[in-house]
């Protein structure tokens, strides 16, 4: 679980980031979780753009990704989401304690 203070460190540090992952009308499935899983071993911060339904569905669709791949959501804007996975074998972001 993440702190406010790391929450706000990686706010600051994904807000350069381009949308890695896309998520289209195809929704959650097994190439999606796997890319995301993929893109979040090889950079920990991951921001990306879900164009599905309303609002409600993108939230429940972006908590389903965020517990298939073991990460945190740390932050969701409109239509873009940061998600957060430390590589335990090589990090490459420090937390903030």
């Amino acid at each position: 679980m993440l702190t406010d203070a790391q929450k706000k460190h990686l706010r600051r540090l994904g807000h350069d980031r381009k949308s890695i992952v896309l998520v289209g009308k195809g929704g959650l499935g097994a190439a999606l979780i796997s890319e995301l899983d993929q893109a979040l071993t090889d950079h920990e911060l991951v921001k990306i753009r879900a164009r599905v339904g309303d609002r409600e569905e993108r939230d429940s669709m972006l908590a389903e990704l965020a517990l298939a791949t073991r990460a945190e959501l740390v932050q969701r804007i409109g239509h873009v989401a940061l998600f957060y996975r430390a590589n335990l074998e090589k990090q490459r972001i420090m937390l903030p304690d």
